[in-house]
């Protein structure tokens, strides 16, 4: 029962981000009708780049697989350096820079994850305050037009 739950929340979870995706891919029509200016556009933007973000930042999560040590010597062809890993422990594992080295010098994390993962985060919020900034100025424009 619990994992039919699990399936139905991610089902679910999925088709908002779709429709949330549509949403923002049908913007242009959007800005030109000033649908822009409601808070569900703002939500849909939102949405869309946060499932961008989790894409993005389990890209670089799951960089090297697995087994680390077969991903650098078989994947990537370079040396696999246990001892470094050993003395750099807080570098793998955690949620944010990520990184899964295999040396020194070569790294199994894409370099562009995480600057993505920063920019689309900082939309994120942009959007969040778009959404916050229509909600004001509906109530605003609502509570003037009543008076």
């Amino acid at each position: 029962m619990r994992e039919l739950v699990v399936l139905l929340a991610v089902i679910a979870l999925g088709a908002w981000c779709v429709w949330s995706a549509w949403s923002a891919v049908v913007a242009v029509k959007w800005l030109r009708t000033g649908e822009w200016r409601r808070p569900r556009w703002w939500v849909h933007v939102a949405s869309a780049l946060l499932f961008a973000d989790v894409v993005v930042w389990l890209r670089g999560a799951f960089a090297g697989g697995l087994d680390a040590e077969k991903t650098c010597r078989f994947a990537d062809h370079t040396v696999y350096d246990r001892s470094y890993r050993e003395r750099h422990p807080d570098e793998s594992g955690r949620l944010f820079p990520l990184h899964n080295k295999c040396n020194a010098h070569h790294d199994l994390v894409p370099a562009w994850v995480n600057p993505t993962v920063v920019a689309l985060t900082l939309c994120i919020l942009v959007a969040l305050c778009g959404a916050l900034w229509s909600v004001t100025d509906r109530r605003k424009s609502h509570a003037g037009s009543t008076h």
